[in-house]
């Protein structure tokens, strides 16, 4: 009786062993674990103010495609452009808080990070090659140290909507002196409202929410914005003119909750800088191709506006003089480190 208890146990052994070896042969082959025991892959939410065809909407849905691909689906990001969240803010404390794990405060970045206000002076980034050597170098690595102590906030990359000019409905802006008396949209970032009052105009704050009703009903004789978002945000339904002035350059960020930042392996970590720093060339190239007189006399003309070159040289030394000397003395050290960057 003995004798056959202890075949029936050996049996027994010979089966779960021949069973564990089966399944371990099978992971082998298919280098997969049993589902159970698999990783869940780790889901990144972005949101974005703007939905595609806006330039940065564009590249950030590709990025999010290529982040699952190129992580073999450890990592899965998800875009939300348009669809989440409406308004910057919303989505900058969403962030913040570690609701969703990125975004950006578009057009909004120097009321979310008053440290990049001055790029926004008028006439102080020279060009886009100014730019990126500055963004892309010391002086982003300063604003990304910066924005993880004090915002809790890890920069993936730095990006623009272009330089800004003048869109109005009664007459174009050539030379600082049409300005006079133009009532011009701004954000509500004092740099804005600095700007065109420096120039020569009259600035009205104003959430985007109330610009096109504004402009039809004569609230505001017009306002700015780059090439590519004067026709994302179809300002030609209301505009007649494009003035091109350069007169503002539009930077901001595109930032990940730091916390999840920290949670990512370094590897991950590496593939979401060098997707960021891609998605980054294809934002400038969307950008910089359509921000020149011929192609937005082009673009623009097709949708019945008129476009004209603005005398930059003008408007640059009337910002000098006005607007410069108090930004400036404010900004101190930084604003040395920008005019010394050679491009």
């Amino acid at each position: 009786m003995s004798s056959m208890r202890a075949d029936v146990s050996a049996v027994r052994r010979r089966r779960v062993l021949g069973g564990s070896l089966a399944g371990m042969a099978g992971i082998l082959a298919t280098g997969r674990a049993p589902v159970l025991a698999q990783a869940q892959p780790k889901k990144l939410v972005m949101a974005h103010i703007n939905a595609v065809p806006e330039s940065a909407a564009i590249a950030f849905a590709w990025m999010a495609d290529e982040v699952g691909k190129r992580s073999n689906g450890e990592l899965v990001m998800e875009f939300h452009g348009s669809t989440l969240l409406s308004k910057e803010l919303e989505i900058m404390n969403a962030v913040k808080a570690g609701n969703i794990a990125i975004g950006n405060p578009a057009g909004a970045a120097a009321t979310v990070f008053p440290e990049m206000g001055v790029f926004l002076v008028p006439y102080l980034v020279r060009s886009y090659d100014h730019a990126y050597k500055m963004f892309n170098g010391a002086i982003g690595d300063k604003l990304d140290q910066a924005f993880q102590d004090k915002y809790k906030l890890k920069a993936l990359c730095f990006f623009d909507y272009g330089f800004r000019h003048f869109w109005t409905t009664r007459k174009p802006i050539v030379e600082p002196r049409d300005l006079r008396g133009a009532k011009i949209r701004v954000q509500q970032a004092k740099v804005f409202g600095d700007t065109i009052n420096g120039l020569g105009g009259n600035a009205v704050p104003m959430a985007w929410g109330e610009v096109i009703s504004a402009a039809k009903q004569g609230v505001i004789d017009g306002g700015d914005l780059p090439i590519v978002n004067q026709l994302a945000l179809k300002i030609y339904e209301v505009s007649k003119y494009c003035s091109m002035t350069f007169h503002n350059y539009g930077p901001t960020v595109n930032v990940m909750n730091l916390e999840i930042w920290n949670g990512l392996a370094d590897a991950h970590k590496k593939l979401m800088l060098d997707l960021s720093r891609e998605a980054q060339a294809r934002i400038r190239d969307l950008t910089e191709t359509v921000d020149n007189l011929d192609k937005a006399k082009e673009l623009l003309g097709a949708k019945g506006m008129t476009v004209v070159q603005g005398n930059v040289e003008a408007f640059r030394k009337v910002a000098q003089e006005k607007i410069w000397p108090a930004y400036k003395t404010q900004y101190g050290a930084l604003w040395d480190e920008i005019d010394a960057v050679k491009a």
